[in-house]
């Protein structure tokens, strides 16, 4: 078997070149200057992962909002995907916008989505990656486990804040302490501590918020 080896946070997303619903895809080249959500499931027609292909799509609109894609993966063969997506909109009424890349076994290794110990299928793996290709945040779950797709959402809109804003409280924006606002880097020297408390609301030198930019 070959190695398990998973891109970590901050590396390049792995070059790949796929076959998708809607047709061949390098990644992340094709994505360039853009947020992309990747997402794995197990298998094409299982009940878990149809529940989360209809919640991912019906966020669709969120995630473009976001200047975000979706991307969908597993090694089902690429007409298992077609006839899977037909039938989520045949039966389901839901119409699948986004692509779904048929896997190979290489492919899912070098995401890490392959994990010997729960079986031959892909986990529920999520990478999010930034407009430079950097993977920014990874989740795995279990094949017995559906996502929440509102964290997912809520991931990407907040490591686009941070960028540009601040830390980001966990539970933001519904932080039990702040709410929604962001947290100001700490200062880092003695000089700057001693300010922050009159720049800033503080709890400490150490824990100053500042409120949402618009």
């Amino acid at each position: 078997m070959e190695e398990l080896n998973m891109p970590l946070l901050g590396d390049k997303f792995p070059e790949l070149k796929v076959q998708t619903t809607h047709g061949p895809m390098n990644i992340p080249a094709d994505q360039k200057g853009s947020w992309f959500v990747l997402f794995s499931h197990p298998a094409d027609f299982t009940p878990v992962c149809t529940t989360e292909f209809v919640a991912f799509q019906k966020r669709f609109d969120q995630f473009e909002k976001l200047d975000c894609k979706l991307i969908g993966m597993s090694v089902d063969q690429i007409f298992s995907h077609i006839k899977w997506v037909e039938w989520i909109k045949a039966e389901l009424g839901v119409e699948i916008k986004f692509p779904v890349v048929a896997a190979n076994d290489s492919v899912a290794m070098k995401l890490g989505m392959l994990h010997p110990g729960k079986g031959t299928n892909t986990v529920r793996a999520v990478f999010i990656v930034d407009p430079e290709g950097k993977v920014r945040l990874i989740m795995y779950y279990p094949q017995e486990i559906g996502r929440n797709m509102d964290e997912v959402v809520r991931a990407v809109k907040a490591l686009q804040i941070s960028d540009k804003q601040g830390a980001i409280p966990a539970g933001w924006p519904e932080n039990e302490l702040i709410g929604d606002r962001v947290i100001v880097p700490p200062a880092t020297n003695e000089v700057d501590a001693k300010k922050r408390c009159e720049e800033y609301e503080c709890f400490d030198w150490w824990f100053c918020h500042k409120p949402l930019e618009s």
